[in-house]
């Protein structure tokens, strides 16, 4: 089992860090500016970049980033690093397209991806593949859970940047599977990680408070009759984990310990309808976050489809598990259509839902053990490379399609794949083409899931001695 998780964690780390989004995008920049004033200068004041990024606020006549701090002070070692390895940048560009600029900030990006983005789905790749583990007894039922959620669904295209959507939804995955753990022993030590793990994806995405409330509940309630020490415990490492770093960074950037960037938004005027831009869930935006031409989830990870017929199947067996995976991807869904920036501007997918997937994809586990024929499985897996092969394109292409585009999985995406228009570690800093880059990925990359595919003996008849069980189970 340790081969299998050694070889998962590097699929999953190398899918995501081998390719790359715009390092200049305003999401991506806002946070790198804000990580370089604070290695370089030790403040938060991003003034001389005001003109590089619309993402941005303004306190007392000073420019900030306008994000919770989570993401930036996670990158502050991959920032510290590219100082040293690399020249500091020490001078403004006249343009945002600056070439030499552009270049110094993607050396930055690349650092923070490996080191922080791409390491967390790694992670929660592993997490749900233990998860899945324990909720079926099956390794292949793990696997295709993982590979699901980490390679079939935009989490893959969104941990190739510094945005928080994929961050926060491998750490509500790494949350359920540590509670889950701690009611099964190490009660302590497990639900400690899961409250550290819903505290720092709160310090990523405010919003994840929502979220990340139902799966502290459901935690909660699990743990309490058998050791309240384990309850108190995840609220200590959570409070800890989200507090500590969210006031030292308020000191640092406002000398006070409480305050959100949120509120000196500059040029969103939405953000002042509802509380910072949330307002009342939209049936029509819901409709069109799952299945519309622009933005629909479902249109770039339909895995997700069978993910949802298996939370249903899971509930029979662990009902509590599967309604709090439901409620909890449902307040994801429905906290996106309150907002009043609902597409998330440019945007492959509908990127605030994002923290959901993982929510969903628990439930490929259930539905693939559920599976009794072989052409149930073909048409799963099937449906499970198709998944792939839609994200692999719009990581290696383009995350952050302009909401101009009606069917970004046609344009631009599917142009960029014709045109070469890719962004690969090698083309970036080898002078590969990015063709060559993708076919080099897929070389390694196959390589790897070919040895995840041979797994040991012990393993293979373990799934047959389940299979062989729910056989029976059927007859009876």
């Amino acid at each position: 089992m340790a081969r299998t998780r050694l070889l998962l964690f590097a699929l999953v780390w190398l899918s995501c860090a081998w390719f790359g989004s715009w390092a200049l995008n305003p999401n991506n920049a806002t946070r790198m500016y804000a990580g370089m004033a604070l290695v370089e200068r030790g403040d938060a004041r991003i003034d001389a970049y005001q003109a590089l990024t619309i993402d941005k606020a303004e306190f007392d006549g000073h420019v900030y980033m306008d994000k919770a701090p989570g993401m930036t002070l996670l990158s502050l070692p991959a920032m510290a690093l590219a100082d040293k390895i690399g020249p500091p940048i020490e001078y403004i560009p006249p343009t945002l397209y600056d070439a030499q600029f552009e270049h110094l900030m993607t050396i930055r990006l690349r650092l923070a991806v490996a080191m922080v983005s791409a390491v967390i789905t790694a992670l929660a790749g592993l997490a749900m593949h233990d998860l899945g583990l324990r909720l079926t007894g099956s390794a292949s039922d793990a696997l295709v859970a993982s590979l699901g959620f980490a390679l079939g669904t935009p989490v893959w295209g969104w941990s190739t940047t510094l945005f928080g959507h994929a961050p926060v939804a491998g750490l509500f995955v790494i949350a359920v599977w540590a509670l889950w753990r701690a009611g099964e022993g190490h009660a302590i030590r497990f639900a400690a990680i899961g409250g550290a793990a819903l505290g720092l994806a709160v310090l990523i995405e405010f919003e994840a408070a929502l979220a990340g409330s139902v799966i502290a509940i459901w935690g909660a309630l699990r743990l309490w009759r058998a050791d309240r020490r384990a309850v108190a415990a995840a609220a200590v490492a959570g409070l800890v984990t989200l507090l500590v770093p969210f006031m030292t960074y308020n000191m640092i950037a406002f000398g006070t310990p409480f305050r959100l960037g949120y509120q000196g938004v500059v040029g969103f005027a939405g953000m002042d309808q509802g509380l910072f831009g949330l307002t009342s869930p939209k049936p029509m935006v819901l409709l069109k976050i799952l299945v519309g031409m622009r933005r629909g989830l479902l249109w770039v990870a339909p895995v997700l489809i069978p993910a949802t017929v298996g939370l249903w199947l899971l509930g029979r067996k662990h009902r509590g598990l599967a309604i709090m995976l439901a409620a909890a991807a449902l307040t994801v869904l429905l906290v996106n259509s309150a907002y009043v920036y609902w597409d998330g501007g440019h945007s492959t997918g509908p990127r605030h839902s994002v923290p959901a997937i993982g929510l969903i994809a628990i439930g490929l586990a259930p539905f693939w053990a559920r599976l009794r024929f072989a052409w149930e499985r073909a048409v799963t897996v099937a449906l499970l490379l198709v998944s792939v092969v839609i994200n692999l394109m719009i990581a290696a292409a383009n995350i952050t399609t302009p909401d101009t585009y009606r069917f970004p999985l046609a344009d631009p995406i599917l142009t960029a794949w014709k045109a070469g228009a890719l962004r690969t570690l090698p083309s970036d800093f080898l002078g590969w083409s990015p063709i060559v880059g993708a076919g080099a990925y897929l070389t390694v990359a196959l390589m790897l899931l070919s040895a995840l595919l041979a797994r040991r003996p012990t393993e293979q008849s373990n799934d047959s001695q389940r299979q062989a069980n729910l056989a029976v189970d059927r007859k009876r």
